[in-house]
């Protein structure tokens, strides 16, 4: 009797410390900082992100399905999900960089355009160094899957030049669209290259899960090119809960022009933008005949330089020349290039020939 009695006064204790872990468990956490550097990803976290979530998931559902559960079992699997969800949130993307002054001159006249009819929308705006076509999200959780990541990148090469046999990928650039009214994009014509573009990036997906690297895969690859959404601000959201798409009415079938893919790059959503807003790369892998002719800044900037010097330095050369000339030509100085001097030369082996017997 004494044993049980003392038995009760434990299982009460266990179960006060259980609840007491419980309520902790439940508080609310501090402001997460991933939260405020996430409101700037690089794809339209209304298709892209929940896509990834769900692929995130998944597992979970289907292991759910598999057994009976009590009410607990569906408050503990709710947990994991979100847990889950918030561990696999996608931080890195495959980008396709858009460098065309053609298109990005014109996206920014759409967004200007669009901010003079609604000032706040400048805060959704996207830069025109960060503009991109996103092939696939994913999560690296560390320094080794980046470097994984990194090592899948350089493996899709050989894959995608298989695909191309030698041919370009010419993305045209027409009309825009939204989702939800959330975001607006710049749509890319539906063909044969576009075609190729689905396939390049199946074939990398593919390539990163079999090395383990964590994709969200269950809706259908749509590319497209994003210039504007209301998730950059946190502040404007409260604001605006949906964009007039009469805002841009002037421009849905706008040509904005072609891209040619010529690269692709590694990058983090939440690492710190490069100084041109193009976002932190990792790795690169470059295709094509433009593979030459893409030099990072720093080449660029010495390339640039030494044109220069070289324009200057014969543009130098060339003056001292011609003032050389015209100082000797005054001075009654003879002057001569060799086509003067060997024709002069000439004329004189023929006089003397003439004056020999």
């Amino acid at each position: 009797m004494w044993n049980d009695g003392l038995e009760n006064v434990q299982q009460k204790k266990i179960f006060k410390e259980n609840n007491k872990r419980t309520q902790q468990s439940k508080e609310p956490c501090p402001a997460d900082l991933v939260e405020s550097l996430m409101a700037e990803m690089p794809f339209v976290d209304t298709d892209i992100e929940d896509e990834f979530v769900i692929h995130a998931t998944s597992e979970i559902n289907t292991k759910n399905k598999r057994k009976r559960t009590t009410g607990k079992e569906i408050e503990d699997s709710s947990e994991r999900k979100k847990k889950k969800k918030k561990q696999y949130r996608p931080n890195y993307f495959i980008s396709l960089p858009i460098t065309n002054p053609e298109i990005t001159g014109s996206i920014q006249a759409v967004q200007d355009a669009i901010i003079q009819k609604d000032q706040r929308l400048s805060k959704a705006m996207v830069r025109s160094g960060s503009l991109h076509v996103t092939m696939l999200v994913m999560h690296l959780s560390n320094e080794e899957e980046i470097s994984i990541a990194v090592g899948a990148l350089s493996d899709s090469k050989d894959f995608v030049e298989d695909l191309l046999k030698g041919k370009k990928v010419d993305l045209s650039f027409q009309g825009i669209d939204h989702f939800r009214n959330e975001v607006g994009f710049v749509k890319l014509a539906e063909n044969d290259h576009t075609t190729k573009l689905t396939e390049i990036a199946e074939t990398m997906r593919k390539i990163f899960q079999e090395k383990g690297i964590l994709t969200g895969e269950e809706r259908a690859f749509k590319p497209h090119l994003t210039f504007m959404k209301l998730s950059k601000s946190t502040q404007l959201r409260k604001q605006v809960k949906k964009i007039d798409s009469s805002l841009y009415e002037d421009f849905k079938r706008h040509y904005f022009g072609d891209e040619i893919l010529y690269r692709l790059d590694l990058c983090s959503m939440l690492k710190k933008k490069q100084p041109n807003g193009y976002y932190y790369c990792e790795s690169s892998i470059v295709f094509g005949e433009k593979h030459a002719a893409e030099p990072d800044d720093a080449e660029l900037v010495s390339l640039s330089k030494r044109l220069v010097e070289n324009a200057v330095l014969k543009a130098v050369q060339q003056y001292l020349e011609e003032t050389q000339n015209k100082t000797r030509q005054t001075d009654g100085s003879p002057v001569k290039t060799e086509e003067a001097a060997s024709s002069s030369k000439n004329e004189s082996d023929n006089d003397n020939s003439k004056k020999e017997p």
